[in-house]
């Protein structure tokens, strides 16, 4: 036996009442999922542990290494590993004065 009401008349006016709550459902996930996009966007991804820093002149040579988040690495500057850190430092690139990748990674 159905539980929704015989007559025409109550049926569009529950129609009606379900109409206007579905919409509402979708307002309310329309606007979870612009907070959880906003959320998302504006949570930076971490920092590498190290960075190399490249040369301005477009041959992207290296010219320093830094601990990942140095600000003075500057935008031309991309992640390496810590093996690529120590690598690179023990074969005479420059340790970042500030940051001195040289400490953090045992390498006096």
């Amino acid at each position: 036996m159905s539980e929704l009401p015989p007559d025409l008349p109550r049926l569009r006016v529950l129609e009606t009442w379900l109409q206007l709550t579905l919409d509402q459902v979708r307002q309310h996930i329309a606007i979870a999922q612009q907070e959880e996009a906003l959320q998302q966007r504006a949570v930076p991804p971490p920092p590498p542990d190290w960075v190399l820093q490249l040369r301005i002149d477009g041959e992207g040579q290296p010219i320093a290494v830094h601990v990942g988040g140095c600000q003075t690495a500057g935008r031309r500057a991309r992640p390496i590993s810590r093996d690529q850190a120590m690598r690179a430092l023990t074969e005479g690139l420059e340790p970042c004065g500030l940051c001195r990748p040289d400490t953090e990674l045992g390498i006096l």
